[in-house]
């Protein structure tokens, strides 16, 4: 039997949620930590069937059937190993490779990078309390940083010469560069940082992959990390996700920031759950590893104009990612500060506070539309309602898609076209009241159908009713309902037409020549009979 490359099978765990897997055949619903629903394997009423996301695992309780994706996949549609690695590929969007045993070499050298990179974190974190580097020390404990964080975060220093590839001499030159540790040039191999505060990155499992580096000269870029190896690519890892995975299990949410050292203080002034990606904007592969985690995130970035483009950028990138368990959210750092600031000025307290009035994702998108269009026009709300389309279009939930649109159309008619203030300064005839069960039933219409209530604004403006209040849910399609406004604007036509005769009968009791005007009424009067039986009517 041959044996099949698990760095492919392992990405197809990475990129797929298993609730997304499961839920294909099995309704699923969440409940604590975990989705819940009836075992696809024996027959039960009782949902005992456990999927655990963040694991990636299912377990049912009743007939103890356990295991990922893969498995389930062979056992529910009762297909061999590479048949379902191939079905979900195809979900994945990934080709499949050609299967054949990993080389030992490969394995060896795969080895012999893990080990470079351990030994070299612990050299640059022994330089860190030498004389050499004694103004990087100042430096990182002038940010806050307690010993006690140096040493769980293994933060470094790299120095000005060449310690790795003087201490590496006689390590294969090739697996040395592999690393990213290390460069040739006419002289020799020298070291790619250089008087850099040296941060490990760290891959989900803990092994140390890659180095980010910071400048301590004031000098740009602050960060520079190492390039993408064999081991490491930065689109796919997520600075502190090592430490920050069970906290996102317990916090049921993650917190995305910008930088390493604000995700730092972050993790240690209690937001454990917190991450940042690694010199790079977000991708789609840092959005799944999280939704993996916990579909529930907040995005905290600068109020600047970077850091609005980035979470319009993150908002852009989550929207496949969406389910209606999904709470997605948008904080904003001001006033030129970052988390370590407010940290360090306000605490936690004030990080709390910031956390706490994040925007949700739907207010999010219609700020950005509002502010990006000028919606005060016909052709910017055109422009603005295209683009609401194509970020909503792309959540992969189709009744999540469509609720999405309801809210939409539905802000979309109350806001932009503002029919309700619009029609104040229009001259009309006072209209009475309308009954409770009349206002009710008009209140379901406007939220249910904004096409219908954009069509016949003017009418329903003048019902001096607040379309905001809450109403029962009622059973009425859309054609039934178009029917129930119609008649309704016809008898509230009818009862202005019948006080406007009892007026001219008044006036023709007391001598006044209006006979030819309530012939007129009477003639309307007629028509709108003719109509509400015309309406009744039809089908």
């Amino acid at each position: 039997m041959p044996k099949y490359d698990r760095n492919f099978t392992d990405e197809l765990r990475e990129r797929l949620s298993i609730v997304d897997v499961v839920g294909r055949r099995v309704p699923l619903v969440k409940k604590g930590q975990n989705y819940w629903g009836c075992c696809p394997f024996h027959n039960e009423k009782t949902p005992s069937f456990s999927v655990n996301e963040d694991k990636g695992f299912y377990h049912c309780f009743g007939c103890g059937e356990h295991g990922d994706i893969i498995s389930f996949v062979m056992k529910s549609e009762n297909v061999d190993f590479k048949t379902a690695i191939t079905e979900l590929a195809n979900q994945a969007g990934l080709k499949m490779p050609d299967y054949k045993p990993k080389p030992a070499a490969q394995v060896a050298r795969e080895e012999s990078y893990y080990q470079i990179m351990n030994a070299a974190a612990e050299i640059y974190q022994k330089l860190l309390y030498e004389q050499v580097g004694a103004h990087a020390l100042e430096y990182v404990r002038g940010r806050g940083f307690s010993d006690e964080m140096i040493k769980h975060y293994r933060i470094g220093y790299a120095p000005k010469n060449n310690v790795i590839a003087n201490k590496f001499i006689n390590v294969k030159q090739d697996n040395l560069m592999a690393t990213g540790m290390c460069r040739h040039g006419d002289y020799g191999m020298y070291d790619f940082f250089r008087d850099k505060l040296m941060f490990p990155i760290f891959n989900a499992r803990g092994q140390i992959v890659a180095f980010s580096g910071r400048s301590l000269d004031g000098s740009e870029p602050k960060y520079i990390n190492t390039t993408d190896t064999e081991l490491f690519h930065k689109r796919k890892t997520i600075f502190g996700f090592n430490f920050a995975r069970d906290a996102i299990h317990r916090a049921n949410r993650s917190i995305v920031v910008e930088g390493q050292i604000d995700a730092i203080q972050m993790q240690c002034n209690g937001f454990p759950e917190t991450v940042a990606p690694l010199g790079t904007a977000l991708t789609e592969d840092h959005i799944s590893m999280l939704c993996k985690a916990n579909r529930n995130i907040v995005f905290c970035f600068d109020g600047d104009a970077a850091g609005q483009k980035a979470a319009a950028r993150a908002c852009d990138i989550v929207m496949p990612f969406l389910r209606d368990a999904s709470d997605v959210r948008f904080a904003f750092v001001t006033g030129g500060k970052d988390p370590d600031e407010v940290l360090k000025t306000g605490g936690a307290v004030a990080m709390q506070k910031i956390i706490d009035n994040a925007t949700g994702l739907a207010d999010f998108l219609w700020n950005i539309a509002n502010a990006g269009f000028n919606v005060s026009t016909p052709g910017g709300r055109t422009q603005a309602e295209k683009f609401i389309r194509q970020k909503t279009d792309k959540i992969t939930d189709t009744s999540l898609r469509n609720e999405y649109e309801q809210e939409y159309k539905q802000r979309i008619f109350n806001q932009w076209h503002k029919w309700k203030k619009q029609s104040q300064n229009i001259p009309r005839i006072e209209m009475p009241g309308v009954d409770e069960i009349t206002k009710n039933t008009v209140i379901f219409i406007v939220n249910k159908y904004p096409e219908i209530a954009e069509r016949y604004g003017d009418f329903l403006a003048t019902l001096k009713i607040d379309f905001d209040a809450n109403a029962p849910e009622i059973s009425m399609d859309m054609k039934s309902a178009e029917k129930y406004i119609v008649s309704l604007k016809l008898q509230k036509y009818m009862a202005r037409l019948q006080s406007e005769k009892k007026d001219l009968t008044a006036q023709l009791l007391g001598g006044a020549d209006v006979g030819e005007q309530i012939a007129v009424v009477d003639a309307k009067i007629s028509d709108v009979h003719q109509k509400l039986d015309t309406l009744i009517s039809m089908e």
